[in-house]
């Protein structure tokens, strides 16, 4: 499954009573309570072999490919992040991942890592910092649940620069978004706190009211040799009230090709799968139209 299906499939449970929201705790109380982590093991692993070779030494994005390695075979798994109809969680679960989160993961991973920090809470925190709008987890809007508005925050926060407009051939975005506040009933917590729609269609208001860039499809052979190992890449859609379809990461091997990465949901693979090149392989829908390219800063 893709970004793109798990976007239109999230229509689980909606009969529940209402809850507090989640906004009215204090923001303390929101980031001790409000998480859950899986799969200690496989960190503990990570954190073990990054000492012993080294890696916080490494550029970040060079770092982040070795963790994206040691992600690889990891299954996939969607609504990781959806165990909640009332309440919003930060989740971390490195047993299953799904395109955003092996993505989302890996970088922060390897942002622990450059602070010589090792545990599950160090992880947890680093990705409530980049998941929620400004870094700062409150109710289920606050999530950065289109990838572009990721981008864009990210970079403001600086954990990332948005490289696409320095790609050649880079062209003007104008897809559009709204499938959220289009099919509230989708979602889980939008069904059980209807209130979240209105602070949704802002959002997403805010989201189409920017003029970013993205390079089509037939311009990315070209611009292969500029992107980097950790580059994230965000494959866009001409599907209607959807921005990004799928996500992933390069990772240039040994003789210097410049792979795609991604928590794949083919039937055929259903795990972290090291892809063939990134211009080869990004052609399994005619409604791709091209990328948008973050490159790691820290």
């Amino acid at each position: 499954m893709t970004r793109r299906e798990l976007i239109r499939n999230l229509s689980l449970g909606m009969a529940s009573a209402l809850l507090p929201s989640l906004p009215s705790r204090p923001m303390r109380r929101l980031q001790e309570e409000y998480r859950q982590f899986d799969g200690q093991e496989v960190l503990q692993r990570i954190v073990n072999k990054a000492t012993s070779e080294n890696w916080p030494s490494l550029p970040i994005g060079e770092l982040m490919g070795k963790v994206a390695l040691e992600l690889r075979g990891i299954p996939y798994k969607g609504f990781t992040l959806e165990i909640s109809k009332d309440l919003e969680y930060c989740v971390v679960n490195l047993k299953g991942l799904d395109c955003v989160t092996f993505f989302e993961d890996t970088l922060d991973i390897a942002r622990m890592l450059k602070k010589g920090r090792t545990t599950p809470d160090d992880l947890l925190a680093e990705v409530r910092f980049t998941r929620y709008r400004g870094g700062r987890m409150g109710s289920f809007p606050s999530r950065l649940h289109y990838t572009t508005d990721w981008f864009v925050d990210n970079e403001e926060k600086g954990v990332v620069k948005v490289v696409t407009p320095d790609l050649p051939g880079a062209e003007e975005f104008t897809q559009k978004v709204g499938i959220m506040t289009q099919h509230p009933e989708r979602y889980r917590q939008l069904a059980t706190h209807p209130q979240y729609v209105s602070e949704m269609k802002l959002i997403e208001d805010t989201i189409n009211g920017r003029s970013l860039k993205y390079l089509p499809m037939d311009k990315l052979e070209a611009a292969e040799p500029l992107l980097k190992t950790g580059d994230i890449i965000g494959v866009t859609t001409s599907e209607d009230g959807i921005d990004i379809a799928h996500t992933g990461l390069v990772l240039r091997d040994e003789t210097n090709v410049a792979h795609f990465m991604d928590a794949s949901s083919a039937r055929s693979r259903m795990q972290v799968t090291l892809e063939p090149e990134i211009s080869k392989c990004l052609n399994w829908s005619s409604q791709l139209t091209g990328v948008m390219v973050a490159r790691p800063l820290f």
